[in-house]
């Protein structure tokens, strides 16, 4: 499961890719849902990266927070 950077926290989550999408290319944008395993402080156009096996498979930006 890939881990989520926010600021100084870290935290696993799972992402839920848009319907037709089974994988995302380096250079593509792509609009995701993550559910998080356990809830942080975090504000809309807050930074993010993406993490999975020490490496940074990608980057964002909080659109949305939905409880």
């Amino acid at each position: 499961r890939p881990q989520f950077y926010f600021r100084t926290t870290d935290v696993t989550g799972a992402i839920e890719l848009p319907a037709g999408t089974e994988m995302v290319m380096p250079g593509d944008n792509v609009s995701i849902k993550v559910a998080l395993i356990q809830p942080i402080a975090m504000d809309e156009g807050l930074r993010f990266a993406i993490r999975e096996g020490g490496r940074t498979v990608g980057a964002g930006v909080v659109a949305k927070i939905e409880e």
